[in-house]
């Protein structure tokens, strides 16, 4: 799992600061290393150009009550749910120690693309706890009929490569957190 490590740049005053009261990131300003940007780029959408005139923008530093830019503020965000497939079923699943949720979904299914941004909010919520997967039924069927899943979603539950409990339907939240706590307790 991706964990993002998340930070505040402040802003110090050149002229009030000394080398010696400069926090050690400002102070070797050189060894920050930020990733850049890579977010969507595109050279032909332009937004119109507004009939009324705007009022001018600060920059972000200048605005009050900040103290600095914000960078990041996510505690232990998950880029995204694992796909499993056929082929790494045994090792990501049967051979996990730790709690495993699956879910099982396909991509034509309205009701698997509601209950996607559960799974999502759960992989976040148990990071490091419980390991969230998804198989796609039509890449992998024969994993889907080897546990009998005769519809999606379907959420199974296992804990040391053993099948505990199956969820079946776009369930709310609550229900997965409550079946997942029920397990991580034993």
């Amino acid at each position: 799992m991706a964990l993002e490590t998340c930070f505040r740049v402040g802003t110090i005053a050149a002229s009030t600061a000394t080398p010696a009261a400069r926090p050690s990131c400002v102070a070797n300003a050189h060894r920050l290393a930020v990733p850049p940007c890579r977010g969507y780029r595109s050279t032909s959408f332009s937004l119109p150009t507004p009939s009324f005139p705007l009022p001018p923008r600060r920059p972000l530093a200048a605005r009050k009550g900040r103290g600095g830019r914000l960078v990041c503020e996510a505690k232990n965000a998950v880029a995204e749910v694992t796909e499993v497939t056929e082929a790494t079923w045994g090792k990501l699943v049967l051979e996990n120690d730790k709690l495993v949720l699956v879910d099982f979904w396909a991509p034509w299914c309205g009701p698997c693309r509601m209950i996607d941004p559960v799974i999502d909010d759960l992989a976040k919520e148990y990071a490091g706890k419980v390991v969230c997967l998804k198989l796609n039924t039509d890449d992998s069927p024969n994993v889907a009929t080897q546990f009998g899943i005769r519809s999606i979603p379907t959420v199974l539950i296992f804990k040391d490569g053993e099948r505990k409990e199956s969820v079946i339907g776009a369930v709310p939240k609550s229900t997965l957190t409550a079946t997942l706590d029920k397990y991580l307790e034993q």
